[in-house]
């Protein structure tokens, strides 16, 4: 990828000692460009077609970027366990997409407030069984992704290991559940809400770990940029864009069933 920076610039970075792989704010106002890492595979938050919808979190950053004057360049990530160590080794100024806000992923990066509250939630599908204990979860065959969210409230749920399939790309879990590959999964309520769009056969259960937080992923490094993000994010909360962004992407429902789950 190449970084536009002036010769100007240039000298001022390296006289500073500002890093140009990966940079607080005011060297990312020089450098002119807010790099966003992303893993393909949750385009209500971050679209990376052309030719669909931006998404939730590409829409905030995109705003957040015109107001800084950035220019928001995508930088696509493989998987999702690479994600939090590509932006810690500077490949890029922010991770986005759906990111939870995790406290193993808190002892490398820091997180801004919340973009969209979250809740793991285990699903089945019709006519097999509604999972409402955790029991009842150890007993079936659980889908996840390896490096995630859905996969750290499995384990913490202690599923045997012979009942555990974390081989899937995001994205697949709904497949393989409706493929009868597996028998049971786990997601973000933000992701189970768009999923019951496409397959009304699928029913939500039981509500796994603590309420969790979607958000910006920043370097430790970076404090003025994870504020002014802060600001920016509490500023458009408090606006009517808010609901007509999470109504745009999840549905009309979607606000009564995140208060659900926040709730219990």
């Amino acid at each position: 990828m190449r970084i536009r920076l002036g010769t100007g610039a240039l000298v001022v970075a390296v006289l500073s000692g500002t890093s140009l792989l990966g940079a607080d704010l005011p060297a990312l106002r020089q450098r002119g460009a807010l790099r966003v890492l992303v893993v393909d595979g949750s385009p209500r938050f971050f679209g990376l077609r052309e030719d669909a919808p931006p998404g939730l979190d590409r829409e905030v950053l995109a705003g957040f970027a015109r107001v800084e004057k950035l220019e928001l360049t995508v930088v696509p990530v493989s998987s999702w366990d690479a994600l939090i160590p590509r932006l810690v080794e500077g490949s890029g100024d922010v991770a986005a997409g759906g990111v939870t806000a995790t406290e193993a992923r808190r002892t490398l990066v820091e997180f801004t407030s919340e973009v969209f509250p979250s809740r793991q939630v285990v699903i089945t599908r019709r006519p097999h069984r509604l999972v409402q204990t955790v029991d009842e979860l150890r007993a079936e065959r659980v889908g996840t992704i390896k490096g995630t969210a859905m996969a750290d409230v499995i384990r913490g749920a202690h599923v045997p290991a012979a009942n555990l399939d974390d081989g899937y790309a995001s994205g697949k879990l709904p497949e393989a559940l409706k493929s009868g590959r597996v028998t049971a999964i786990v997601l973000g309520i933000e992701d189970a809400i768009v999923a019951q769009e496409v397959d009304p056969e699928l029913q939500l259960g039981l509500f796994l770990g603590p309420k969790q937080s979607l958000a910006f992923a920043v370097p430790k490094d970076a404090p003025a940029l994870r504020r002014s993000l802060d600001n920016y994010i509490a500023n458009l909360r408090h606006t009517p864009t808010w609901d007509r962004l999470v109504v745009k992407y999840f549905g009309k429902a979607a606000l009564e069933i995140l208060q659900k789950a926040q709730s219990q």
